[in-house]
């Protein structure tokens, strides 16, 4: 091979294989008997927020928590 076209080989490599995954925010809503309906986000740094307001807690932990006391989320 010519080193030209080793060198663009191994610069489209690099280009493929750094690119970092797309953060996304993904959203739902809940409700319960003890509260209106409200927005609940998987925020891209883990997080969940609720109407916007990052709560700083791990979302998995967030919902399992709302969850476990009786909120409907996703419905």
């Amino acid at each position: 091979m010519k080193p030209t076209y080793l060198a663009l080989c191994l610069l489209c490599l690099a280009g493929l294989f750094s690119c970092k995954k797309e953060d996304s925010r993904t959203c739902t809503n809940c409700s319960s008997d003890q509260t209106p309906t409200f927005e609940l986000c998987h925020e891209s740094n883990g997080n969940a927020s609720v109407n916007g307001q990052d709560t700083g807690t791990d979302y998995d932990l967030y919902l399992a928590d709302l969850e476990a006391s009786g909120t409907n989320c996703g419905i």
